[in-house]
């Protein structure tokens, strides 16, 4: 074996595959390789999508025969199933990195075991970008009606798509499954696929001229999207992040999705006014609205069996403060920020010099929402729609209280002031107006300083700190200009 491979040492061998998606081909060629001691460093591997070898590379073409005694070459079931996803990437040194890989399993059986190799993490980085076209051709492919076949006029579909990566014949089963009585066709520049409803077949590359642009359904089905987008629930970020601009092209629904987005706070805002108008006449004093929320069942945290937790402090409060939901403490003692958050603030509100006589401290929902865990309550965020119905019974407080400037806690407090979800960190620090005339400042809720580990909390207590300062300046402010005194 040594005076064998020692002769191959010296030898470089270029190999072409059939195709760039073809694991069997490069399979049996990986195997025969193994057997006759060829190293990764004297192989070069081609496909025809594939150019991008050394142009100066030689060798000789033909596999070199294995010894009669040459050991099977061993895999692990691990490796072989991440290398058939591999083998559909775009990227040239695939099959060097698949050789490599099957070069050291046979030294190193338990090699995919250690995901920290660096061959290994290629392995499952590529594969998972494998993974992620799949998902996106079955999600993104759009078909259009153009023409009937034959004289009994059968509909045609044809659509266009532009993959990443060679996944075309490997996502062909999922079209013929989810399409079988469709005759359809998909176009793409690695391939094209035609499916006449008995037979699949594969075709040359194609252009994106010679895919339809349109057809008339493509209006219904525009209609249909516009009334299910929901602006309450859009997230732009994620949507981008599942749904890449450059799909788009390819959606008869992307085109409205520009307006939607422009439009969805809008739009929110109005469902969220909506919500109200069915309530009915509101409590003229803050007893009234205390008396009124023990009542409440207008969502479900209203109806977990909690007693619903009352705002308190001066009725002129220059200041009101807005936090999330009582906790456990407080809903205990129905009274708000009694607990670890609430002793928190209260020092945080005093080294910044806000005295209690000048706030009212409150919240947004005003029921407990838990999870139980045996014999404690685990809090829980309430949703985006909890915090909207609830919104009634602030908008009452700040009605009777009418504070000059209120202080959002966190960022369900914030939406229940403005009727948005915002991000607390872009927004912290600075006035913002509301309907009412009086000034919005938000920061973060004490009980986020106590989730965090010490090396953390240091500097987000600082920062927490500044902006209750801000506050304090600002309630200055108001006083040397006249407001009402204590």
């Amino acid at each position: 074996m040594k005076p064998f491979r020692d002769m191959r040492l010296a030898e470089a061998f270029r190999i072409q595959l059939a195709a760039p998606d073809d694991f069997e081909d490069w399979r049996n060629a990986a195997r025969r390789m193994i057997r006759a001691d060829v190293p990764p460093d004297r192989i070069t591997w081609e496909s025809p999508a594939d150019q991008s070898a050394d142009l100066f590379a030689h060798g000789d073409r033909r596999l070199p025969p294995p010894p009669a005694d040459a050991p099977q070459p061993r895999a692990s079931r691990d490796f072989l199933q991440l290398a058939q996803s591999v083998i559909l990437h775009s990227d040239s040194k695939r099959f060097s990195l698949l050789y490599r890989v099957l070069w050291r399993l046979q030294s190193c059986p338990r090699l995919m075991e250690d995901k920290a190799d660096p061959d290994v993490r290629s392995m499952e980085d590529l594969a998972r970008q494998v993974r992620r076209d799949i998902h996106k051709m079955r999600a993104f492919v759009r078909f259009r009606l153009v023409e009937s076949v034959n004289s009994e006029q059968v509909e045609h579909y044809v659509a266009w798509f532009e993959p990443e990566h060679h996944i075309l014949r490997a996502n062909a089963g999922f079209f013929v499954r989810r399409f079988t009585t469709m005759r359809w066709s998909i176009l793409t520049p690695r391939g094209c696929l035609h499916w006449d409803g008995e037979t699949l077949q594969e075709g040359p590359p194609a252009t994106r001229a010679d895919a339809p642009s349109g057809d008339p359904v493509e209006a219904l089905w525009r209609g249909y999207y516009a009334s299910i987008f929901n602006p309450a629930r859009l997230k732009i970020g994620a949507m981008l992040k599942e749904m890449p601009r450059k799909y788009w092209k390819n959606m008869p629904e992307a085109a409205l999705i520009p307006e939607l987005i422009a439009g969805a706070q809008a739009r929110e805002a109005r469902m969220v006014k909506a919500g109200e108008q069915d309530f009915g006449e509101r409590p003229q004093s803050l007893d009234a609205i205390g008396d009124a929320i023990l009542a409440c069942r207008r969502c479900e945290i209203g109806c977990n069996g909690t007693r619903a937790v009352m705002g308190e402090g001066a009725s002129t409060a220059t200041l009101m403060i807005v936090g999330e939901q009582p906790g456990d403490t407080e809903e205990e003692q129905s009274r708000p920020f009694v607990g670890p958050a609430g002793r928190l603030l209260r020092t945080h509100l005093e080294e910044a010099g806000i005295p209690d006589r000048r706030t009212y401290v409150t919240n947004a929902v005003k029921h407990f929402k838990f999870l139980p865990r045996g014999k404690r309550r685990l809090h829980q965020n309430p949703t985006a729609k909890e915090i909207d119905v609830c919104r009634w019974w602030l908008d009452g407080e700040r009605a009777l209280v009418k504070p000059r400037l209120v202080l959002a806690l966190g960022a369900s407090a914030a939406r229940s002031l403005l009727g948005k979800t915002v991000s607390v960190q872009k927004v912290r620090g600075e006035p913002h107006m509301l309907d009412d005339g009086s000034e919005l400042w938000i920061t973060t809720h004490p009980s986020y300083l106590l989730r965090l580990q010490d090396h953390g909390r240091a500097e987000e207590e600082i920062k927490f700190a500044n902006d209750l300062r801000k506050v304090a300046a600002r309630l200055s402010e108001l006083f040397e200009r006249g407001s009402p005194q204590d």
